[in-house]
């Protein structure tokens, strides 16, 4: 059986409806599967056992959409998908990785002879886009600068991509000490190539992996076997135990990183390769990292602070030891229901939380300028709000709050009053992406200053692999944060991971951070691991993240920060 997650599940299905979109086939077959998709999303229980009860009672899951599934499961293959992406040119799809183009643009460059991101550049620059209708020169350029970032994207996969890839290999490989390494090990928010490291030979790996990896080789210049899983480029590095230590600090840094150790052991006479530490052409026992450090008198940096923004400072930061956890995280804030664009009941979303072994959920539907993610009006807030007590007084661990839209002149979608009801307030931007960089950082400033405001959300709007955040003064920002007491959301929705861990690492002794989810789903919940992940790449203790306060402590502190601005 293939490895299969909810993830890739979902993903399938919302691809296929895509295809048949662009295709232009029967709408309902489109919606059909765009319906199955949420509903797995929303639907609780591990994917192992929703495969071996056949999607039974999952609602708009029909029969021929679970048989395909089941297919899925089985071999790896949709077949819904191969059929429609069959008749797809290659370059074709690849113009989905452009942000702002649907199945419907797509379609429409199709048919203008315009079948892949290189001669969609090209067309962008000699004036054929604005000639289509529906495109004109604004909108060209505008997708020229996406083009240009999906180019320089494609080459790499989200963390989270890496991360069940990585696991599922280490799955495999299991007695042969597998770790997972490379950019997802070092906890990078997106990863060139999937990579493990293991203790054997390359003939155990091949047994292990030939039915899993696509085309599994091995590499004639360093002791790795490369494939492919799912179209995502993986490496399985091996080396006998003597000599693993040289091969893990290989795998788990940074180019520099490994130079530079390189370069101390040359100045002693001693030559680090990835086949193992060697003086005078006697090869050194180095079963773990710490063994080539002990031999090179070097302090072993850990593998979050291999990168080059690490190089000056990382031994004035915490040890791994003393670095923020999952389990360190009381509350899961920021999350949705099915009161905005959320696919889950606020009390669905309490268990969960509770069952993953936090202490309380934070609400955090969308206010009533997002009309696209059905935003609450002041009346549904407030009819939220009274069954948010309800929950509260049956002994479910809630706070209630709201992500309030960030409007054009950075004022917010509630008037205060209504603020005042919430126990928290998120404040992000949903719109205007593309004002210039003065108006969005006035607009980012103005929200962070306002009294009411808890926690600035995903403060640059990107969108890894899709979007890059806005044009705007982030340190200006940042600073304002600073000066008001207002907490910066680290989003650890995958796809986001917003603040990225570098700005993090500059001014985490200067301001408070949130972890938050941004879950639309029970699943969602445990996106907590990713965003721990940009954390501790960044250093952060405990202390530093609001959400690791209990329920009261953190209701204490909002009352001490909005006291504070008063």
């Amino acid at each position: 059986m293939a490895e299969v997650t909810r993830k890739s599940l979902v993903g399938v299905l919302k691809t296929t409806a895509d295809l048949l979109d662009l295709l232009g086939q029967e709408a309902f077959r489109a919606q059909a599967y765009r319906s199955a998709a949420r509903s797995l999303e929303a639907t609780d229980g591990e994917v192992e056992g929703l495969v071996a009860s056949a999607f039974a009672g999952i609602p708009k899951v029909g029969k021929t959409i679970a048989t395909d599934l089941l297919g899925f499961a089985e071999s790896g293959t949709f077949a819904p998908l191969e059929d429609a992406a069959s008749q797809v040119p290659p370059g074709v799809l690849g113009l989905f990785r452009v942000r702002g183009l649907g199945p419907k643009k797509i379609r429409a460059l199709w048919d203008a002879g315009i079948d892949s991101l290189e001669v969609l550049r090209e067309a962008c620059r000699d004036g054929r886009v604005t000639g289509i209708k529906g495109f004109g020169a604004k909108s060209a350029a505008s997708i020229l600068e996406a083009v240009d970032f999906a180019l320089a994207a494609q080459a790499r996969q989200h963390l989270s991509t890496a991360l069940d890839i990585s696991e599922a290999l280490a799955a495999r490989l299991g007695g042969l000490g597998p770790r997972v390494s490379g950019d997802a090990g070092r906890g990078l928010e997106t990863a060139q190539a999937v990579r493990v490291s293991v203790t054997g030979s390359a003939q155990e790996v091949q047994s292990r992996l030939a039915e899993m990896v696509e085309g599994l080789a091995p590499d004639q210049r360093e002791p790795v076997l490369r494939g492919r899983v799912d179209g995502v480029p993986v490496e399985i590095a091996y080396s006998p135990a003597q000599t693993r230590g040289a091969l893990d600090l290989f795998s788990d840094g940074s180019a520099g990183y490994v130079q530079e150790v390189q370069a101390q052991a040359a100045v002693q006479g001693i030559d680090l390769t990835v086949h193992g530490l060697t003086r005078g052409g006697i090869v050194l026992a180095t079963p773990t990292e710490a063994d080539v450090a002990r031999e090179l008198g070097l302090v072993l940096r850990p593998a979050e602070y291999r990168e080059p923004e690490h190089d000056d400072l990382w031994s004035t930061l915490p040890t791994p030891t003393e670095l923020v956890t999952v389990a360190d995280l009381r509350g899961l804030l920021h999350t949705h229901s099915v009161w905005s664009d959320g696919a889950a009941t606020i009390e669905q979303m309490a268990r969960e939380t509770v069952r993953l072994g936090h202490g309380f959920l934070g609400t955090g539907d969308h206010s009533r300028a997002a009309h696209y993610a059905n935003g609450l009006s002041i009346e549904r807030l407030r009819a939220q709000l009274r069954e948010v007590r309800e929950l509260q007084a049956a002994g479910l661990p809630l706070v209630a709050g709201a992500e309030v839209d960030i409007l054009d002149d950075g004022s917010l979608d509630y008037p205060d009053d209504v603020l005042a009801e919430l126990d928290y307030v998120v404040a992000s931007v949903h719109s205007l992406f593309t004002l210039d960089a003065v108006r969005q950082t006035e607009r980012l400033i103005r929200a962070a200053s306002h009294p009411l405001v808890t926690i600035l959300g995903h403060p640059t709007g990107r969108l890894l692999l899709r979007r890059p955040g806005y044009a705007m003064d982030l340190e200006a920002v940042l600073a304002a944060c600073e000066a008001n007491g207002t907490v910066v959301e680290i989003n650890a929705n995958a796809y986001r991971l917003d603040l990225d861990w570098r700005h993090v690492l500059r001014w985490r002794d200067r301001l408070t951070f949130a972890i938050n989810t941004d879950a639309h789903v029970p699943a969602g919940l445990t996106d907590t691991r990713y965003g721990v992940a940009v954390a501790r790449k960044a250093g952060l203790r405990p202390a530093q993240v609001v959400n690791t306060l209990d329920r009261n402590d953190f209701l204490a502190f909002v009352a001490r920060q909005r006291a504070g601005r008063s």
